[in-house]
């Protein structure tokens, strides 16, 4: 089986492209050639979308989800779909708004992090809200104040960049890396970083906005007791 071509981490704003089908999983699951459909993934969920074939119809796709290996991408269909011809081409598209907002909820936790600045233990992305697990040994950030520091970067517009390192220079540098229970993905020689302005930088495969003010307005939802030392914060959009 090839390898899908991830264009979602080249270009997250890419909502159609033009991909022909490579194989289908025992279970119904499409895979491409190339795709603009994020799996599931590091909190972010696969995205949602549908197949269109040459003669209109649409295949609905309910997520993708990585199979065999972090470059094959399976297309997830909605129950009772007909499955498309290996070899055929069709066109995929997202649902953007969906993934829209998946992209400044998750770039939104990205400051999160910045806002508290404790060991981060789990997390979870989505298009209303998303949150994060701290390890805190201490006293929790009161939600006003975590409230103005997200504010104040947001309105900073700083822009959202990627770049990337080897295995090596990450295992170098371990404090890049900030989350205590998702490791970053290494073994194929090199990892993906996401840089906000000169606030922030660490690991990640995620899809972003490409500046901080393209967020919008975001607030503490919520902050919950998760443990002795275990602080689940919640953000959610204004």
């Amino acid at each position: 089986m090839t390898d899908t071509v991830l264009l979602f981490r080249d270009d997250p704003y890419l909502s159609t492209a033009e991909a022909r089908v490579t194989g289908l999983t025992p279970e119904g699951g499409i895979i491409l050639d190339r795709t603009v459909f994020y799996a599931t993934g590091g909190g972010q969920p696969g995205d949602i979308g549908r197949l269109e074939r040459a003669d209109g119809s649409m295949i609905e796709i309910a997520t993708a989800v990585y199979g065999g290996s972090k470059s094959e991408i399976v297309h997830v269909p909605t129950a009772g779909s007909a499955p498309p011809e290996i070899g055929e081409t069709v066109v995929a598209h997202l649902d953007w708004p969906v993934r829209h907002r998946h992209m400044r909820i998750h770039t939104g936790l990205h400051l999160l992090t910045v806002a508290v600045p404790y060991p981060v233990t789990g997390g979870r992305i989505g298009a209303e809200e998303g949150h994060l697990d701290f390890d805190i040994d201490g006293p929790i950030p009161a939600k006003e104040e975590i409230d103005a520091r997200l504010a104040e970067m947001i309105a900073a517009d700083h822009p959202v960049t990627t770049e990337w390192i080897t295995d090596d220079e990450l295992l170098a540098n371990p404090g890049l890396v900030k989350t205590m229970s998702v490791k970053p993905p290494m073994g194929s020689g090199r990892v993906r970083l996401v840089r906000i302005g000169d606030i922030d930088l660490q690991p990640c495969g995620g899809t972003h906005v490409q500046s901080t003010a393209e967020i919008g307005a975001l607030a503490v939802s919520k902050i919950e007791n998760k443990g002795k030392q275990n602080r689940r914060i919640r953000i959610r959009f204004a």
